[in-house]
């Protein structure tokens, strides 16, 4: 049996797959048919419902609510409140339940900043910044940077989270990008 912790004011409910070395702190929620990867860290007060999947080493900071319908890849980061849909026509007279869901994907080593609306229906793109605050409305590109209401592109982000100046070559780790068709991606070297 793999070992993780989970704190005993949280509550884990039959059916999860928890990975070795995650860590779930107080007041969670952990809901049947969740599966959650190894070395992830889950802040206080953090919900995750039925049949979400979480990869390794991801970060969920206090009083996020991963609701049915999220995926989360590898070494995500999710700060504090941030917010995740999956009804685009909420009613309450009229639930839809699983079949109304509209799936979201946050591919690997994205980054949610505190606060941020992610709509259902959108995938993040792998090593995307989203600021504190922004509401992302639409699919976004590998290493945008998104900010604003609704969230735009501003500029774009290395691998290693600094913000890429004009030459797209980042001053604090040395990768370097290339940017056609609107599409950024790192110049192997």
């Amino acid at each position: 049996m793999s070992e993780y912790f989970v704190h005993p004011t949280s509550i884990v409910d039959d059916d999860v797959t928890i990975g070795e070395g995650t860590k779930i702190w107080h007041f969670s929620h952990i809901q049947s048919g969740a599966r959650i990867g190894c070395g992830c860290s889950f802040g206080q007060n953090v919900n995750v419902s039925n049949n979400v999947t979480v990869g390794d080493h991801v970060k969920v900071q206090n009083n996020v609510s991963l609701y049915e319908g999220v995926q989360l890849e590898d070494y995500v980061f999710c700060g504090p409140s941030c917010v995740f849909t999956n009804d685009l026509t909420p009613r309450a007279r009229y639930p839809k339940g699983r079949k109304g869901y509209l799936p979201t994907i946050v591919k690997h080593d994205a980054s949610l900043g505190a606060n941020c609306t992610i709509v259902c229906g959108t995938t993040v793109g792998e090593y995307a910044l989203i600021a504190a605050g922004s509401v992302v409305t639409k699919d976004v590109l590998p290493y945008a940077l998104m900010a604003g209401v609704p969230a735009r592109r501003i500029g774009w982000v290395c691998e290693c989270g600094k913000v890429l100046g004009d030459t797209l070559t980042c001053d604090v780790c040395g990768r370097k990008y290339d940017l056609t068709d609107g599409k950024l991606s790192e110049i192997k070297q």
